[in-house]
């Protein structure tokens, strides 16, 4: 199955796509805290709005891990993106 069907849009399409890997990548290697990604990755800068784009699109998820706070995860979809970047 075409990862666009599966997913319900087509990742070539996504503006600054090699920096939205970057960023699913690096939060699938370990789930991240919510403060640590925003201060890696949050940009006032409209032209890349990378971690905008990561959480509009679904390819991070939130889940809340009681004393750790909340945690960023790549999810079903990222992990997808991912794979057709050829990243994992």
């Amino acid at each position: 199955m075409e990862l666009s069907m599966s997913i319900g849009w087509d990742p070539r399409t996504i503006e600054n796509a090699s920096l939205v890997a970057d960023l699913v990548e690096w939060i699938a290697k370990q789930p991240r805290s919510y403060a640590d990604v925003l201060e890696a990755w949050r940009t006032s800068c409209p032209r890349f709005p990378v971690w905008e784009d990561a959480v509009d699109l679904g390819l991070v998820t939130r889940m809340y891990r009681g004393d750790r706070g909340e945690m960023i995860h790549a999810s079903p979809a990222g992990l997808a993106f991912l794979r057709s970047q050829g990243r994992v």
